[in-house]
């Protein structure tokens, strides 16, 4: 049965690809998986009916037969349980390779999300400018650690697997900001990924939504 996903219908990220239904659509053209999407504006994604799918009304989501996701992390580990591609066979490299996608999720992201919405909600008030460097500091100290920790290889443990995926989309966040361009090694990891064709795949189908919204 071909898995059902949904996504913004009118994108805040000016179709940039920083919407997490990018992890999973990128994810099933990582994995040859044919999938749909279901487009959803702000409106649709707080009533009932996608509350059902996802309690904190947001996305993606993800449906196949009687299964319904939500959580972007779940739904990924969900591909990648189902099809070869995106988890070591070995078990101890596939217990690494989630381990990555946790690290992703839990350590790296969550300092990267504040510093961003500290920008958008509060750069009007009056703690914003002594707030901002300790929250740069904390960025600033996970990109170092991940850099050196990835050092001059191509993938984080060996093959590229889910947890490079899921890493990959989350320091997407920081392009253009200013951080990113101090960790060239960063900057050619994500390069890396961002050239492989599955990622490709995903990136215009999620930019073609925008752009069809941008005409509507």
């Amino acid at each position: 049965m071909t898995p059902t996903i949904t996504g913004f219908a009118r994108s805040p990220d000016q179709g940039r690809g920083l919407a997490r239904d990018m992890r999973v659509r990128w994810a099933l053209e990582e994995v040859g998986q044919p999938y749909e999407v279901r487009l959803v504006s702000f409106a649709e994604m707080k009533e009932p009916a996608h509350r059902k799918l996802h309690p904190f009304g947001q996305i993606p989501t993800y449906e196949e037969g009687d299964l319904a996701l939500f959580e972007s992390g779940a739904i990924i580990f969900h591909i990648a349980e189902r099809h070869p591609g995106l988890l070591p066979k070995d078990p101890n490299a596939r217990a690494r390779a989630i381990a990555w996608m946790f690290a992703a999720l839990n350590t790296v992201e969550p300092p990267i999300v504040e510093l961003s919405m500290a920008k958008i909600v509060e750069r009007d008030k009056s703690w914003y400018e002594e707030r901002r460097p300790m929250l740069e500091d904390r960025v600033r100290a996970r990109l170092t650690e991940l850099s050196n920790r990835l050092g001059d290889a191509d993938w984080l443990d060996g093959a590229f697997s889910a947890g490079d995926l899921m890493m990959v989309t989350v320091l997407r966040r920081l392009i253009g900001q200013g951080q990113l361009e101090k960790y060239p090694t960063l900057l050619a990891y994500i390069a890396r990924a961002e050239a492989r064709p599955a990622y490709q795949r995903a990136f215009a189908d999620q930019l073609a939504v925008f752009t069809a919204s941008q005409r509507a």
